[in-house]
């Protein structure tokens, strides 16, 4: 996973020696708790002090006394878990949900005046924190912004905030347009009869050919509705865990679906269209071919034998 984003990564150069008084903001921010190692947190040290100028006017030079007060200023112990976090480093989110995970939630039903609208807020942002959303090829966690100049708690607070008015926005823009007399816009050409046939058949074939735990998973999050926290119960592994294995199994079902779809006399710019399918359309049971008919030997087969299974 891509870390130190800071919306920008200067070329700053390398080495703890060039960040004054590096070894006691090392012993302050904890990295090794964390799993974060010394060169790393260096690298977002030089990041945000470029970002920020050390906290001097824009042009101002900043003497080496004032970019170790700059430093000495940060939340170095959030701001090291935040960013191993973003590195996907499985101690840093243990320790992060252990720490934000209910106050996280508890601020999102404030927010949102709704326990249930609260919670499913929390949980996906708790996805987008995971690093579930990809940029130039690379996945991206918003935890790479955080800077340290502020609580962590406060920084998810306004990024949840930010979420739900983001929400609101969309859903305004949506119904608006319902509720106008515009003229119609061009429909999306609806797959032929033939292709929803081979669509199906290729679902059936590619989800029939899935491992117990990937045919739980996609059941679980799509199907049941269940939360990452809730999944990664039922399997004994941690939440970023199912995070990475969810977004790595539908890239793949995506790529075995095109594949499928070419391989049967599909042109490829058609399939894509026959992706966008809505799943009603396909006369397919889904929650059949991902469960089995025993639900207990189910939940066997998908939980690891190994707990620690990543």
């Amino acid at each position: 996973m891509q870390g130190f984003d800071l919306d920008a990564q200067p070329e700053l150069g390398a080495g703890e020696a060039s960040i004054p008084g590096f070894e006691e903001l090392w012993g302050q921010a904890e990295g090794d708790r964390v799993g974060l190692e010394r060169v790393e947190l260096a690298q977002v040290l030089r990041v945000v002090g470029a970002k920020y100028n050390y906290g001097m006017p824009p042009g101002a030079y900043a003497s080496p006394a004032q970019v170790e007060a700059f430093y000495r200023a940060l939340q170095l112990r959030e701001l090291a878990l935040a960013h191993s976090c973003a590195l996907g480093r499985d101690a840093a989110w243990q320790q992060f949900l252990a720490r934000f995970r209910e106050p996280l939630t508890q601020a999102a039903v404030a927010i949102t005046g709704s326990s249930s609208l609260g919670r499913d807020l929390a949980d996906s942002l708790y996805s987008e924190l995971f690093g579930l959303t990809e940029r130039d090829g690379q996945r991206r966690s918003p935890l790479a912004s955080y800077s340290g100049r502020g609580s962590l708690m406060g920084w998810l607070r306004t990024t949840l905030a930010q979420r739900h008015v983001d929400h609101h926005r969309r859903t305004y823009r949506e119904t608006a347009l319902d509720r106008d007399d515009f003229a119609a816009a061009t429909p999306v050409s609806t797959p032929s009869s033939d292709t929803l046939s081979r669509l199906g058949t290729s679902l059936t074939a590619i989800l029939r050919a899935l491992e117990p735990e990937e045919r739980f998973m996609l059941s679980a999050w799509f199907l049941d509705r269940r939360t990452l926290l809730e999944i990664s119960r039922l399997l004994r592994v941690h939440e970023a865990t199912v995070s990475r294995k969810l977004k790595r199994l539908t890239e793949k079902l995506h790529k075995q679906l095109l594949q499928h779809l070419q391989a049967s006399g599909i042109g490829k710019r058609a399939a894509e269209e026959a992706l966008g399918t809505d799943p009603r359309d396909i006369d397919i049971n889904l929650r059949n071919l991902l469960q089995t008919s025993n639900s207990s030997t189910f939940y066997e087969q998908a939980v690891p034998s190994d707990p620690e299974q990543a």
